[in-house]
């Protein structure tokens, strides 16, 4: 009844605001269906999304905006007849509603070079193409894992202030907001499998997530950045102080029970404090498209309490999850397009999202390449991807790859028909590796208005 009810107000609103011409209302419709190439090639992905954008002026000093995504997610999941007669019908098909974004922009506040923005929005920051280190502001959204650089909107105030060619903005979080992570079955991507002593086995699995106080100083978040254009290239320096949005395991207790070496584990997890100092700049040289972006995270020490039985019983040994020692990301990257049309894009990125530590992060290579025919009806593209190696020194046994070749027809202006697949493969500790069997093939239509 909840959510019919505001359903039922956002399409009034949506139909009321469409009688002021100063209200524009745009969005799309979307399909993504998914299934496995391997194994009993299953369904994984099945989504409707209707995508609703309303944005207006109602004075030269005001503007908004707003983002909502209604969409039918999953599969039929009714487990008794009574789920089946429910009047909601979310058991049939499953739905939710997002509100991905809704602020105001005042201009000239207070001062003429002034401006600032309320409420739930997207800050994106950094030069590189959808993986950006120094974009931290945001939540990770992280539920289709190759949809890089997704990210939540925040609740935040953003203030811009334009002294002569140097845009200076600092933003406040007052609120922490975790990452989205992906569904189970892409999980293992970011974490290593369970180590046990030898012997014992696992019956039951549980974790705690140990959120920050909803304080000023434990939930709030800062950062300021300033931008200018040096020399022909938008080059900026940001500061970032706030949480890691992904969780990090700081304790781990093993309780036996029974004789023969059956355990329960259960694990606390935590967001710890991170402080990031980051640069980037974009330009050309020539006609190629050229771009950097790093960021320098300091973060704090993360300790880790693992509880284990022994034969003098339970007992707790001490490690360190994470040092406070800085470690330093990046990205480098360029794109060109050839007089034949032929489109190449490509990135070398050390470290990736989920990767914290300086002996932790690995090296990376994305790629795209795609050519465009029949006046620009048909996109294809051959060879997509990522590349990643973890060790150099050995790099046939820890090497992992992503190739992602798509089809996009345009029938006609604001459609889009996609057939694509992700192929994986690797060997070692990776992140590829520890999903190579979750080949998948898709199929895309959207349309736009």
């Amino acid at each position: 009844m909840q959510r019919k009810t505001i359903l039922s107000l956002i399409v009034m609103v949506i139909f009321a605001s469409n009688l002021f011409s100063q209200v524009e209302i745009g969005g799309y419709l979307q399909t993504d269906n998914r299934c496995r190439l391997q194994g009993d090639k299953h369904y994984t992905w099945n989504e409707n999304r209707l995508g609703l954008k309303l944005e207006g002026n109602p004075s030269d000093k005001l503007h908004f905006y707003s983002e909502l995504r209604l969409r039918g997610f999953g599969f039929p999941k009714p487990e008794t007849l009574s789920n089946l007669q429910k009047l909601e019908k979310d058991d049939v098909q499953p739905w939710g509603l997002e509100l991905r974004e809704a602020y105001i922009d005042v201009y000239g506040f207070l001062l003429e070079n002034l401006d600032i923005r309320i409420g739930r929005q997207r800050i994106a920051w950094g030069t590189a193409d959808k993986l950006n280190p120094t974009d931290n502001l945001n939540p990770d959204d992280l539920e289709d894992l190759f949809n890089f650089g997704e990210k939540l909107g925040s609740n935040s105030l953003k203030a811009t202030y334009y002294l002569g060619n140097v845009t200076l903005t600092g933003v406040f979080v007052p609120v922490f907001t975790p990452a989205v992570l992906p569904p189970p079955d892409w999980a293992a991507a970011f974490s290593a499998p369970m180590s046990l002593p030898s012997g014992m086995i696992v019956r039951n699995v549980s974790d705690n997530l140990i959120l920050p106080e909803e304080k000023l100083a434990e939930s709030s978040m800062v950062g300021f950045k300033a931008a200018t254009n040096l020399f022909n290239y938008d080059v900026s320096l940001s500061y970032f102080r706030g949480r890691d949005d992904m969780p990090l395991v700081n304790s781990v207790t093993i309780t036996p029970v029974d004789t023969m070496g059956t355990v329960d584990v259960s694990s606390t997890l935590t967001f710890p404090k991170m402080q990031i100092i980051g640069a980037d700049l974009a330009g050309a040289v020539g006609k190629v498209g050229i771009w950097a972006e790093g960021a320098l995270t300091i973060p704090e020490k993360v300790p880790m309490a693992t509880t284990l039985p022994t034969p003098q019983g339970m007992m707790t040994q001490t490690s360190t999850t994470l040092d406070d020692k800085p470690y330093f990301k990046y990205v480098i990257g360029g794109d060109y397009t050839f007089k034949n049309g032929l489109y190449i894009n490509a990135q070398y990125l050390h470290g990736f999202i989920h990767e914290r530590g300086k002996n932790e992060l690995k090296d990376y290579v994305v790629f795209r390449i795609e050519k465009k025919f029949l006046n620009d009806e048909l996109k294809i593209v051959p060879l997509g991807g990522a590349i990643s190696v973890d060790d150099w020194g050995d790099v046939k046994n820890s090497y992992g790859f992503v190739g992602a070749p798509e089809i996009d027809y345009y029938p006609s202006d604001n459609i889009e028909l996609t057939l694509g697949a992700f192929l994986i493969e690797g060997k070692g500790e990776n992140l590829f590796n520890r999903v190579k069997e979750n080949d998948e093939v898709y199929l895309k239509a959207k349309v736009s208005f």
